[in-house]
């Protein structure tokens, strides 16, 4: 694949990855994988403070007709090193460009291939009852919310795609970045 889908797939995943150093649990460990707490009261405050918001988006989602809700506190490590490593991904991939965009294919651009490629690592089909046991189970939010909460609270993708209103709109004021 070219740079910008293998960036959106595999690059993601590693810096999913990465990012667990410094999500709820791992940010709890100092550089010698001591559990010690080392943040700044105030830095922690503020992690917290952006942490629960990010709960709460996650709270939100009606993952059945039943009325289960997902449990944004128990996919909360999930779901900032999705963010960061989207985020870190992206960033390794502009770097990568040495200021050169490349050129357009079938279409779209790089931003939209990387986008689109994580998109579809992501994608999946499961039955009713599957998707209430991972609710309940998983430390992984449901690959359709790994996707569709996570790219609204980052600007680039509602940039690469040129999202003003709909489904994957987040305005500014509502989207949560934690790194």
């Amino acid at each position: 694949a070219d740079d910008a889908v293998n960036y959106g797939a595999i690059g993601v995943v590693i810096g999913h990855e990465m990012t667990h150093g410094f999500d709820d649990q791992g940010r709890q460990y100092d550089k010698d994988g001591n559990l010690q707490d080392w943040w700044t009261k105030e830095d922690a405050e503020a992690f917290n403070k952006r942490a629960d918001r990010l709960v709460a988006q996650f709270d939100a989602i009606e993952v059945n007709a039943e009325g289960l809700h997902a449990n944004g506190r128990f996919t909360l490590g999930e779901n900032i090193a999705d963010q960061g490593g989207l985020r870190v991904s992206y960033t390794a991939m502009h770097n990568s460009f040495g200021g050169n965009e490349p050129e357009a294919i079938d279409g779209f651009t790089a931003d939209q291939r990387f986008y689109l490629s994580y998109a579809t690592i992501w994608a999946q089909t499961m039955r009713d009852e599957e998707v209430i046991r991972r609710t309940k189970t998983d430390e992984h939010s449901l690959g359709k919310n790994r996707v569709n909460i996570t790219l609204r609270n980052i600007e680039e993708f509602h940039k690469a795609f040129c999202i003003t209103d709909g489904a994957m709109y987040l305005p500014k004021e509502e989207r949560i970045i934690i790194w």
